[in-house]
């Protein structure tokens, strides 16, 4: 305000003149030279100086944050000025925060620099910017103090003193209004929740106003899956109690729910109409069904893939949607877009991935047609990667107008993984240990090392592959891996030892094609006291296989899906083998919604393997049921025995059948509960009808429980077994832990 009423003052006594400057004089600066001065000022010797004139002076050098005061006057053709310079921040303090990083940002979002002007108007400014920040973290009644210490005339050291008090906790969460869903589902979909005393570890307990507006969003979000077009958050109010208590309320008017009556496509007459035909089947399942702004996107997303499949440049569509009553018609247009080219692609944010490897990823090049679906596809495949946190692009206009920039950014994140299990069961426990990494040498190279361990085993493997080898979109892959089995108890140890070389590439969309060679080799010695037919397996065996497959996923998403399905076959085929075999395998898994928080899934493994030109299958090559299939039972310990040995079988068949629990721990987002029931079958011995083939329907029931914990995701399993065969071990108890870094 002061430089302003200075300004208003100058005015009102030098309206009148104009007066010619022969001269310029500079007093008072210290710092800023006088030639930065007439350059900032735009000042300069002129024959007619008039008051607007010396107004946008003062007006541009007060701009500069450099002076505190200036004063200007002409005296016998003498511009004569006068400032007093801001002080300079030798250092900013800040005290009562344990937190460096905490620091650091608060450091980065205030105005008052190390090496600035020091602006008592911007002070103050930062002493808000500052109470904000920790009104976002949940600390309502902190207390922020400033001082400055003068080091010189012109530079002093600034403090800030943080007292934050304490965090306010949610007691409770309410809704009203129109709401028309349940209080609890509703707690379930934010993510703010309820003080609970086992929750003393969750941030999102404590009151907190970014996340008061992501609610919201989610609110809104939800309503309109379900049908409520016009939903509205009407108000949201937090009721502090007590100086760490605070009670949270949703005002929610959630309007007409809507069906959707009927969808049609407006196809330009440039554009051949039968291209987009096959989208009446995807209208037929939709109409009559709530409406969801969800199911349009897929819709949408259908459209983007038969324009791209067929090839279609320059084709944009959008949405016209027309409520009548409580039914909404859905039109999409489809028409010519304009005909664009890519004129160049910048990439920024990546400190550690190579650039090579996220412009690999990218279906777009320079000088290709400008195409946003391709645009979104990118981003897409860059997100499935896993080493980037954030993935976002800017389009902005060319050197012409038939031209586009596109900006690329990213942010990386931590790529390596971390993950520990353990059983315990009947006869001892088992451990495994598993180290990954997504970005390897910044390269986007995926590196994988894993060990398991029991009373009698130890496997160990090491695998990398590059997602997208030599830019082609195919993964190339390398892999070696070695099991150790000690059982003097039943007479034999063995040493298996496999590497090689494998790829994968997406055929059509959603169908992915997988190849790869093995060698294998294999050292089994046994013991004088051992069986006669597992004396028929000693000695030394090296074969090379080829293994190929093809897969379907029709997931709605990868982690934790809600619908659709995925299939796979895999074969296995001796290319040279002492010992030759084939080998089938089958899995297939499909999920289903039931209600609005009821997931329920099938699965299916069936495998088999064969012994060709009258062989026997090797005790290392024979059938085993995954450990993942058949829960509540210690893996490698089911089927066949020759004593005491589990030899695997010819024959796997498992069936698992599984559904989530509704609202088992109230409001707690981070943690699903299911049940489950397994059932199994392992069975086949071709090399000695004098074992103990014990064909018997395995089955299990049991609870399995994920939660998000704040060291990473952790999973523990409970399970009992139901019918088994007397020589099955079982393993009721499991749990894994898994973190990043």
């Amino acid at each position: 305000m002061k430089k302003y009423i200075v300004a208003f003052l100058f005015f009102i006594n030098t309206y009148s003149y104009s007066e010619i400057v022969n001269k310029i004089e500079v007093a008072g600066n210290e710092r800023v030279s006088k030639e930065t001065i007439m350059v900032y000022g735009d000042i300069s010797l002129k024959s007619d100086y008039t008051s607007e004139d010396l107004n946008n002076i003062l007006k541009k050098l007060y701009g500069t944050n450099f002076f505190d005061d200036i004063k200007l006057s002409i005296n016998n053709n003498v511009l004569k000025i006068v400032v007093k310079e801001y002080p300079i921040i030798n250092s900013v303090k800040v005290e009562g925060e344990p937190k460096n990083e905490r620091i650091e940002k608060l450091l980065e979002v205030i105005s008052s620099k190390k090496n600035g002007p020091f602006i008592k108007n911007i002070l103050r400014e930062d002493v808000e910017t500052i109470k904000k920040l920790y009104l976002s973290l949940g600390y309502n009644f902190s207390k922020i103090d400033s001082r400055i210490e003068e080091i010189t005339k012109n530079r002093i050291n600034l403090f800030f003193f943080i007292d934050k008090g304490e965090k306010t906790q949610i007691s409770k969460i309410y809704f009203i209004g129109n709401k028309k869903v349940r209080d609890r589902r509703l707690r379930d979909i934010i993510v703010s929740q309820e003080y609970k005393f086992w929750k003393f570890i969750t941030k999102t307990i404590y009151l907190n106003s970014r996340n008061i507006e992501l609610d919201k969003r989610l609110l809104k979000n939800y309503y309109k899956s379900i049908g409520y077009y016009d939903v509205q958050v009407l108000s949201s109010n937090a009721e502090i109690d007590s100086e760490n208590s605070t009670i949270l309320t949703y005002n929610i008017d959630a309007g007409t729910r809507y069906r959707i009556k009927k969808i049609s496509t407006n196809v330009d007459p440039a554009i051949d109409k039968s291209n987009f035909v096959s989208l009446n089947k995807q209208f037929e399942k939709i109409v009559g069904k709530y409406y969801s702004p969800f199911t349009i996107k897929k819709l949408l997303d259908e459209v983007d893939l038969l324009i791209s499949s067929k090839d279609i440049q320059f084709v944009e569509h959008s949405v016209n949607e027309i409520i009548e009553g409580k039914n909404i018609e859905v039109k999409i247009n489809i028409f010519e877009g304009e005909k664009q080219l890519v004129e160049k692609i910048n990439v920024k944010g990546n400190t550690v991935t190579n650039e090579s490897v996220i412009r690999a990823e990218l279906l777009l090049d320079e000088g290709d047609p400008f195409n946003l679906l391709k645009l979104k596809q990118s981003m897409a495949k860059l997100k499935a990667r896993k080493i980037f946190s954030e993935v976002t692009n800017e389009v902005l206009p060319g050197s012409s107008k038939d031209t586009k920039i596109i900006n690329v950014a990213v942010k990386e994140q931590p790529t390596g993984e971390i993950s520990a299990g353990a059983g315990v069961g009947t006869n001892g426990g088992s451990f495994a240990f598993n180290v990954k990494e997504n970005n390897w040498l910044g390269r986007g190279l995926k590196v994988s090392t894993f060990l398991e361990a029991d009373q009698d085993t130890i496997k160990g493997s090491l695998s990398v592959t590059d997602p997208n080898y030599n830019y082609s979109g195919n993964s190339l892959g390398w892999f070696v891996s070695s099991t150790q089995n000690d059982k003097p108890d039943s007479g034999y140890e063995n040493s298996l030892m496999s590497t090689g070389i494998n790829t994968a590439f997406e055929q059509y969309k959603d169908v992915h094609l997988n190849a790869g060679i093995a060698i294998n080799h294999d050292d089994m010695q046994v013991q004088d006291t051992a069986s006669a037919s597992l004396k028929k397996q000693a000695g030394t065996f090296t074969d090379i296989s080829l293994d190929y497959g093809i897969g379907i996923d029709k997931r709605d998403k990868v982690y934790m899906p809600t619908s659709g399905y995925v299939s796979s076959f895999t074969q296995t085929i001796p290319l040279y083998a002492d010992s030759p075999y084939l080998r089938n395998n089958y899995r297939f898994s499909k999920y289903n919604a039931f209600g609005e928080d009821v997931i329920g899934s099938f699965k299916l493994f069936l495998s088999s393997i064969n012994g060709l030109q009258g062989e026997d299958v090797r005790l290392s090559k024979r059938a085993r049921i995954p450990r993942n299939r058949i829960r509540g039972f210690k893996p490698g310990k089911i089927g066949p025995r020759d004593g005491t040995d589990y030899i695997g079988g010819n024959y796997v068949a498992a069936v698992n059948f599984e559904t989530s629990l509704p609202n088992l721990l109230p409001e707690n987002s981070k943690t699903d509960v299911g049940l489950f029931l397994d059932l199994a079958n392992i069975w086949g011995v071709d090399y000695s009808s004098s074992l103990d083939d014990s064909n018997t329907i395995r089955s299990s029931v049991g609870v399995a429980t994920s939660w998000l914990s704040p060291i990473g995701p952790l999973s523990f399993i409970l399970a009992q077994d139901i019918a088994k065969a007397d020589t099955d071990q079982t393993q009721s108890f499991t749990f894994n832990l898994g973190t990043s870094f």
